[in-house]
């Protein structure tokens, strides 16, 4: 495509990246055509109908009459869609490492990752909402609070951050209530990760490897000691050193996205209580000290 093509493209809003037939005559000057892209939809699906967009763009409802609860909506749904892709990677991830199965997963993992990165930018977006225009929607706001999210509770908890106390803040909606329960007693990607370590002949203590899976990840001597087997011969575990690379890498996104979570919560409200009744700031600061992956950075002290 010419550069003339590609800015006529792009100015009449269509994808500078399609590349349409060439016309086979020149149209008329009244003809609904654009370079021979299809034009009527009334007998097949569109863009807008293969994405729902009519239910999607429909679907925010500022309660009040200011111009910014329109950002702070949008921003928690855009939030909330890629963290349902995150879920669907997650998930993927685990069936992937049960099943020995880990090229697959080396990729899901990485693109889990990438989007924790897009979610950290999200904030910079939030970020321009100033504390007095937060002030003035959050009357509107009620109860409601990021903390409810079902999905992100569902993050933590097959990245091992397992609470079973926050499952009573989902019991009025049973099937949230009932996928979050099925993610606290499954196994997280990091037990499983474990149980692979022990597949392929290395020694985990016994009752690691059938813990009780509700419980936070704890960190353990004998994990340690598989891992640094790994770390100290990676060509001959290059498959697990991989997978333990991955999983470092979407720890750190993570982390990266809790402290701009931080930031940004402090930016606008301070240190005031959230909207959820949890102490804001002072939680969400507790809770950058969490480590999902304890032995595979407590390693790096040992190498």
């Amino acid at each position: 495509m010419t550069d003339t093509t590609n800015n006529e493209a792009t100015s009449s809003g269509g994808c500078p990246f399609h590349h349409p037939a060439p016309a086979t005559a020149a149209a008329a000057p009244g003809d609904a055509q654009w370079h021979g892209a299809q034009m009527d939809f009334s007998k097949s699906m569109s863009y807008g109908d293969y994405l729902g967009l009519e239910r999607i763009l429909t679907a925010q409802h500022p309660l009040s009459p200011e111009h910014n609860e329109m950002l702070f909506i949008v921003q928690h749904q855009t939030s909330e869609l890629w963290m349902k892709l995150m879920l669907h990677e997650m998930h993927a991830v685990v069936a992937n490492i049960q099943a020995d199965n880990l090229s697959p997963a080396f990729k899901m993992l990485a693109r889990v990752a990438r989007i924790m990165d897009q979610l950290v930018h999200a904030w910079d977006v939030l970020a321009t909402m100033t504390p007095p225009e937060y002030t003035a929607i959050r009357p509107y706001l009620g109860a409601s609070s990021g903390f409810q999210s079902f999905q992100y509770r569902e993050i933590e908890f097959i990245l091992g951050n397992k609470n079973p106390n926050m499952l009573a803040v989902h019991e009025s909606a049973t099937d949230n209530h009932a996928r979050l329960r099925q993610a606290l007693h499954a196994p997280s990607i990091y037990d499983e990760a474990i149980r692979l370590l022990a597949r392929h002949g290395l020694r985990i203590a016994a009752e690691r490897l059938e813990r009780d899976w509700s419980q936070p990840t704890v960190a353990d001597e004998s994990v340690k000691e598989a891992w640094l087997e790994v770390y100290r011969d990676p060509q001959k575990h290059w498959a697990l050193y991989e997978l333990a690379e991955k999983l470092v890498d979407m720890e750190t996104a993570f982390r990266f996205w809790r402290f701009r979570h931080v930031t940004t919560v402090e930016r606008i409200i301070g240190f005031k209580t959230g909207t959820g009744g949890t102490a804001g700031v002072s939680y969400l600061r507790k809770m950058l000290d969490v480590v999902l992956f304890p032995e595979l950075f407590a390693l790096r002290t040992a190498l």
